[in-house]
């Protein structure tokens, strides 16, 4: 009679992850959310190579005009033609909002392994800098930060990963805080295995599915955090644009029914960051494992 074999934890982890991939594919919002952010990220990133337009010179004999004909989301107040303003200023606000949020769940991952890990004074002085932090409004130091100085794409990234991975922390930190106390990782330890092994070997990896579900309603709070900025004038600077710098350029437009340059980009920033959102909850729920039968 032959020997039944125990299943190995990369085995387990693997069939685990399989039964996640097909508990999101059930859930109908967080797919068509998915299918939401491909379609926005082909339109912005590709859209410029099938419709060329010029964005970065004026033109004042083609300025509001209305959609139709030759511009079919019309032009704005200096000649740029509407629908490339679109596709450009999308390109900004997703490659802004996924590297922030990425950047900013880096970081909050690493702190929060840390501080679980270390617990005693260590995590208690960390996870005090988390709380001050959390109790000043992002959105407030990213108005001071943008009135000192005119940040390009590259430092709108840096700035908002670095007011926005305290959340990430604390979620990882109580991650880690039931990890570290498993048999696994204290076998590594009583075996002689490092502090910084056990977290790259066993924390981490086993944190993925919060990891990257954080990492989710990150990248959407992060193209808010960019629309809220840029609509306040202190984004990105011309010719550059994104979505909300998009709004604020055609905000006292709107009063005079030229609607096509409020519409377009609101629209786009709703439905990213309600795409974004909607796939988060759907990567919450598979990999949850009470909800498994």
């Amino acid at each position: 009679m032959s020997a039944v074999l125990p299943v190995t934890p990369p085995v387990e982890a693997a069939a685990g992850y399989r039964l996640s991939v097909r508990r999101f594919a059930r859930n109908r919002l967080a797919v068509a959310g998915l299918v939401v952010v491909v379609l926005f990220v082909l339109f912005s990133f590709l859209g410029p190579l099938v419709y060329s337009t010029d964005q970065t010179h004026t033109n004042l004999t083609q300025v509001n005009l209305a959609p139709g004909g030759a511009h079919l989301l019309g032009t704005d107040a200096v000649g740029h033609d509407e629908l490339g303003r679109l596709m450009y200023g999308g390109q900004v606000s997703l490659l802004v909002g996924l590297a922030a949020g990425i950047l900013a769940t880096v970081i909050g991952t690493l702190w929060g392994a840390v501080a679980g890990y270390a617990g005693g004074w260590i995590d208690a002085v960390m996870m005090r800098v988390v709380d001050a932090g959390i109790a000043i409004p992002a959105l407030f130091i990213l108005l001071v930060v943008s009135a000192i100085t005119t940040p390009d794409t590259a430092g709108l990234i840096v700035i908002l990963g670095l007011v926005s991975w305290l959340v990430p922390s604390r979620l990882v930190r109580a991650e880690t805080l039931t990890l570290k106390n498993r048999d696994y990782v204290l076998t590594l330890r009583a075996i002689g295995g490092t502090h910084g092994r056990a977290i790259a070997r066993h924390i981490l990896p086993n944190s993925v599915s919060t990891i990257v579900v954080a990492a989710t309603f990150q990248v959407a709070d992060a193209i808010l955090l960019v629309a809220y900025v840029s609509y306040l004038g202190l984004g990105v600077q011309p010719p550059s644009t994104d979505w909300g710098g998009m709004l604020s350029a055609g905000l006292t437009a709107a009063y005079s029914g030229r609607w096509w340059l409020i519409v377009p980009p609101g629209l786009a920033i709703i439905l990213v960051v309600c795409a974004f959102n909607a796939i988060g909850d759907g990567l919450r729920d598979a990999f949850d494992v009470r909800g498994r039968g």
